[in-house]
């Protein structure tokens, strides 16, 4: 088994794949001591074990962050999560799949900040076009 600097280093190394090399030189640089103890149980134990874990491959986890995110309407980090889902090799199709299943379940409006956070993810990593 892992220590917890060992966990919390190979979460690090998942965070750095997953969600960018530039997000986590950025979120390095913006940690101080009141957000520390927040980023390094982030690192430590859901990047150091849950991402870890051989159970899913990393596209599907991309894909339940990104409904799950939605249903508790949670744009900021639905943000990360959508350049993460395409990192993770989510197709545009796929991630449309994915949010347009939240109406069901999550309801309209939901569904609609859904949407337009990945439409602007997607369109800013030049996926799709925006018209208007």
């Amino acid at each position: 088994t892992m220590d917890i600097e060992d966990q919390r280093k190979k979460g690090r190394e998942i965070l750095g794949e997953v969600i960018g090399a530039a997000y986590l030189e950025r979120r390095d640089a913006s940690t101080n001591d009141f957000n520390r103890p927040l980023r390094e149980f982030s690192e430590t134990y859901a990047f150091g074990d849950i991402w870890a874990r051989p159970g899913l491959p990393r596209k599907v986890r991309s894909m339940l962050c990104m409904a799950m995110l939605t249903a508790m309407g949670k744009p900021a980090e639905l943000r990360l999560h959508v350049n993460s889902a395409i990192n993770n090799g989510c197709t545009v199709e796929e991630i449309q799949e994915v949010l347009y299943q939240t109406v069901a379940y999550c309801g309209i409006p939901a569904t609609i900040e859904a949407f337009k956070v990945a439409e602007e993810v997607l369109a800013e990593r030049g996926l799709i076009q925006r018209k208007g």
